[in-house]
């Protein structure tokens, strides 16, 4: 009579295989899907490394037609910058190597500089580059009251501005907290630190603001918001601005006398000589390289030096 609790052995070692099997077959599917991910991971990296060259490469491109449009303005007996230079055109994207190179060259004189509202000298608002802003946040429809706040945080001290400014008290209060720079814009993106700035007015704000020590907007290429921030006769004469964008379509200015040759404009062009000029020297090439999906962005922002070449700012990367 056999013993049913008697252990067959045969049986154990089969259950013992079976199981040896099924932890080699989780071991193999482990190590070839991390194998997968490493591999995969590997060649994200590659093309985003790939990406990131063709974005380099686009931004010396762009050094190459500024220094090009150094070379063109030598010949001329009066220079200017405008929209009609070869840096202004717009470049369609560019296949490399199965990717794809795209550039963009943004003229920085043609915006307000905001730290221009302190007047370095003084530590105080500056009254008139005051009304200058408060113009501009008219027409993009922005709340003047960031203004003060603005002031704050390019002034030195840590008295608030009243109607809207902040010190340090504000801005140790928020989550995280942060200190006021205090001292002049390094870079555009300090405005989206400044109490009042979120995201959908620094956006709007963006294609007119910069923080280039530029005192003066080129006419020839200024947006026509900018031209009439500048003053309050421009502000308050829309057709005068649009025969100033008119003008400089059929002929750019050379100099500010062109600008005072357009009909009603005479009268104002003293004035405006002191914000105008038809120069510029600060660009920011905004260069993207794309490569099997994979993105970089490059923003570097040079001053353009008699020789043409280009003394970098700021570089800045997504």
């Amino acid at each position: 009579m056999v013993n049913p609790r008697k252990t067959n052995p045969r049986g154990v070692a089969l259950l013992v295989v079976l199981l040896g099997v099924a932890l080699m077959t989780l071991i193999v599917m482990d190590f070839g899907t991390t194998a997968a991910l490493g591999y995969l991971s590997a060649a994200n990296q590659a093309n985003e490394l790939r990406a990131y060259f063709l974005a380099r490469s686009s931004v010396a491109v762009g050094l190459g037609l500024l220094a090009e449009d150094s070379r063109m303005d030598a010949l001329m007996q009066t220079p200017y910058d405008s929209l009609n230079d070869v840096w202004a055109a717009p470049f369609p994207p560019v296949n490399v190597d199965g990717g794809t190179a795209s550039i963009s060259v943004i003229d920085e004189t043609r915006k307000l500089n905001i730290n221009q509202l302190v007047n370095p000298t003084t530590g105080e608002i500056d009254p008139q580059y005051a009304l200058v802003l408060e113009r501009l946040f008219a027409i993009l429809n922005i709340p003047p009251e960031i203004i003060p706040a603005l002031a704050d945080w390019i002034d030195a001290d840590s008295i608030p501005t009243p109607q809207g400014g902040a010190e340090m008290d504000y801005y140790l209060r928020l989550m995280p907290p942060y200190a006021p720079r205090n001292g002049l814009m390094p870079t555009i993106g300090d405005l989206k630190m400044v109490r009042g700035v979120d995201d959908a007015t620094f956006h709007r704000l963006l294609p007119f603001v910069t923080v280039v020590p530029e005192m003066q907007v080129n006419a020839n290429t200024a947006p026509p918001e900018v031209l009439a921030a500048l003053s309050p006769q421009l502000f308050a004469n829309p057709d005068l601005i649009k025969a100033v964008v008119t003008a400089r379509m059929i002929r750019p200015f050379s100099n500010l006398t062109d600008v005072g040759n357009i009909p009603g404009l005479g009268q104002y062009i003293t004035d405006l000589s002191k914000v105008l000029t038809t120069r510029s020297n600060f660009f920011t090439i905004n260069g993207m390289g794309t490569f099997a999906g994979a993105r970089k962005l490059v923003h570097a922002t040079f001053r353009r030096q008699p020789n043409g070449t280009g003394l970098l700012i700021s570089w800045q990367e997504d």
